[in-house]
């Protein structure tokens, strides 16, 4: 074991600390908590191609991608093994890059090769490290059929010619979401990941989350596009076609097109939607403020009464969903407000056909939202009125920057316009939806200020904020405690 001497000065004494380290491709690195092989050999600037390991799930081992070779040991893999001080570890060499290639190769052999068509073209983990390996050639033949794609849900698309097996959706949904809606089915050479029973994957108990989609390597899993019946619905004379955007957009829009992570872009999106074809363009932040209203009254009402005690917040159409299959007799303890996605779909087919002087089925909602399940929502059948929706269609953020692509406009240059009033109008406390715990902390600001009587000199709350997944605070209004809580996957 080699120790790396690291000194620290305290007043006029001097201390010596040992570090444990090992060897990496003949360069000593010190270890100092990794949990295995694959952190440290990061650590080091050494990115080892793999599929299946995620830090936020079980080390799966499944694509043998991560192989280091560890001297007395042999070839073992990275994500599996747990850094010992003295280990002497190659993560290259010939026997190593033969066998990735190999891999590779094979998963190439029965996946659908027609990349430029795919929805992860640019994105494709399996794509990326064939070309980083100089895979020029595929020597290996097809032993399986084309399948049929699942498009039963609304939500989400499951293409299973392009899955690898790498596990990545099977754990994401089991152990991040508790759901586990996907699994492996089969052994050997016909292993294949399917919803029960081999059913669509709308037809389980899926909540169109969309994590899934969110962890896969390839374009196995994607969600389900709807720019094209935007398209048509922006070019068809007849239709009054408006956009409203979540919180969150205006910041992930930003990194999709370069831009540096965090900066807001209201109004390049804005202006993008506007010269796309869109009518109206307004934030759903507006029906974010009534929310917050809403859920703030009825809580409230609540709270006297000592009733349906603790609310849930009902905004998330995944976790209403979640609770519709496994907690059935929690229904009662959620608010009965809309999300703000319906509430501004509800409010626009409510009011801007008169405005306007058209049909109301002529009035196309298209909603822009960082999540898939909004997808789910909008078609919800109690959300629709006659038949006609309050949100005709939902795009995701990369949906919509493909639009933006499409239309060939330079995203970084384009001149900030404001949205539409009066649905473009909101306040800090709909803004803060797009964070975790965002709904709590605007609702506990509402109830504050109605429980007190006064306007609060200091509208933040920083003992609701935190980025653990489960977070608990009690804050206490005029003698009167409440107690807040949240789980985020």
């Amino acid at each position: 074991m080699k120790l790396t001497e690291t000194k620290s000065f305290k007043g006029n004494m001097t201390t010596t600390v040992a570090a444990k380290t090992l060897s990496i491709d003949g360069r000593e690195v010190p270890i100092n908590g990794e949990r295995n092989l694959l952190e440290l050999i990061r650590k080091a600037g050494i990115d080892l191609p793999t599929f299946c390991y995620h830090s936020d799930l079980s080390v799966y081992g499944a694509c043998r991608l991560c192989l280091v070779d560890i001297q007395g040991r042999g070839i073992q893999g990275a994500c599996s093994t747990p850094p010992e001080p003295g280990l002497k570890v190659r993560t290259q060499t010939e026997e190593i890059r033969e066998i990735r290639k190999i891999a590779i190769e094979l998963l190439l052999a029965n996946h659908d090769q027609q990349c430029p068509t795919c929805p992860k073209s640019s994105s494709c983990q399996l794509q990326d490290v064939a070309r980083k390996l100089g895979i020029r050639k595929v020597r290996f033949k097809p032993v399986h059929q084309p399948e049929e794609l699942d498009f039963s849900s609304v939500s989400l698309v499951r293409d299973p010619n392009k899955c690898v097996l790498c596990g990545d959706c099977v754990r994401v949904c089991s152990e991040i979401q508790g759901v586990g809606a996907i699994d492996f089915a089969y052994r050997g050479h016909e292993a294949v990941v399917l919803p029960a029973f081999g059913k669509g994957l709308g037809e389980g108990e899926c909540i169109n989350c969309g994590q899934c989609a969110a962890v896969c390597p390839t374009g196995a899993l994607t969600p389900r596009p709807e720019v094209d019946e935007v398209w048509r619905a922006l070019n068809d004379p007849v239709k009054t076609v408006v956009a409203q955007i979540a919180p969150a957009v205006r910041v992930a829009i930003g990194e999709a097109f370069g831009l540096a992570p965090g900066m807001s872009v209201s109004g390049q999106i804005v202006a993008a939607l506007k010269r796309l074809g869109f009518d109206k363009v307004y934030d759903t932040a507006f029906s974010a403020d009534l929310t917050v209203v809403e859920e703030a009254n009825e809580f409230m009402k609540r709270k006297a009464k000592g009733e349906r005690l603790p609310q849930f917040t009902s905004c998330c159409p995944g976790w209403v969903k979640f609770a519709e299959q496994y907690f059935p007799d929690l229904l009662p303890n959620l608010s009965t407000c809309k999300s703000p996605q319906q509430m501004l779909g509800a409010v626009c087919k409510a009011t801007l056909p008169g405005e306007l002087g058209i049909p109301k089925e002529s009035l196309v909602m298209v909603s822009i939202m960082p999540c898939t399940a909004k997808k789910f929502e909008a078609k919800r059948p109690e959300f629709a009125e006659g038949g006609v929706p309050e949100v005709d269609h939902v795009l995701t953020t990369q949906e919509l920057a493909r639009m933006i692509e499409e239309a060939g406009f330079r995203f970084k240059e384009l001149e900030p316009e404001s949205f539409d009033m009066p649905l473009g109008f909101k306040t800090g406390a709909g803004v803060i939806f797009g964070n975790s715990g965002g709904v709590s902390e605007a609702v506990l600001r509402y109830a504050a200020e109605s429980v007190t009587g006064r306007k609060l000199d200091n509208p933040d709350f920083p003992a609701v904020r935190g980025e653990d997944g489960t977070r608990f605070a009690t804050v206490a209004l005029d003698g009167v405690q409440l107690k807040l809580g949240w789980f985020t996957a």
